[in-house]
């Protein structure tokens, strides 16, 4: 199996002289092709900053941060933009679609910025929002569409370049719980289906209980790193 992320001994600090919070403490951690994992722990253990820095967002103060094999820390502004835009797919939970563009647009946003021709866009984009439960949909502005709508649409943004990693931030916080559970089921296709590998960071525990793989921070570090049956300590 294809080791897609690997973390060594890695750290964030914030802050200058005197006044430096440390966000992430000597993490590791390895992630294989195919996961369907989550990670959860209290608010300001070090998720968010994780996903960042993994999603090449924000770099580390120390250690080694490898996505498919590449050093990010030996990439240039350049060539992280590039891989964002070509291997990882992002979900936030605020949607972050483009207002003025339609479904069918901000399905294909990334596909238009990699420079894939207008006909083959809408091809595979047609298919995806079928998939996602949004056909007859493509015409239609965010603001015509309910949250869960919303976050159907930057599903189907995030995995239409076929990313080798989908990172999603709290994809559940802003919709119901029957929305939620149907958006969870989406992804558990995604991945089972086409081989998408999610890494979630949640306080969603329907997310924590779907995963195949369970991570809890705390205090910046991993405190486990396992099975899903562990007692939550997520706030």
């Amino acid at each position: 199996m294809e080791t897609i992320v690997r973390l060594e001994n890695m750290t964030k600090d914030y802050g200058l002289n005197r006044v430096v919070t440390r966000a992430l403490r000597g993490v590791d951690l390895t992630l294989e092709s195919g996961e369907f994992t989550a990670m959860a722990g209290p608010s300001g253990s070090g998720k968010s900053t994780l996903l960042n820095i993994i999603g090449g967002l924000d770099r580390p103060t120390s250690g080694r941060v490898e996505v498919e094999g590449r050093d990010l820390g030996l990439l240039s502004s350049t060539e992280l933009s590039r891989m964002r835009r070509d291997r990882i797919g992002f979900i936030f939970q605020s949607y972050s679609l483009i207002p003025v563009l339609t479904v069918l647009e901000n399905a294909e946003y990334v596909l238009m910025l990699k420079g894939v021709p207008a006909a083959r866009r809408a091809e595979i984009v047609r298919a995806l929002l079928k998939e996602v439960g949004l056909e007859g949909m493509e015409s239609r502005f965010p603001r015509e569409l309910s949250g869960g709508q919303q976050q159907r649409v930057a599903i189907a943004r995030a995995i239409a370049p076929e990313p080798a990693l989908v990172l999603a931030d709290e994809p559940t916080a802003n919709v119901d719980s029957k929305t939620a559970d149907s958006l969870l089921e989406l992804m558990r296709q995604l991945n089972e289906e086409k081989g998408v590998t999610f890494l979630f960071s949640t306080h969603d525990p329907e997310v924590m209980r779907r995963a195949r793989r369970l991570l809890l921070l705390k205090d910046g570090r991993i405190s486990h790193n396992g099975g899903v049956g562990h007692t939550l300590d997520a706030d």
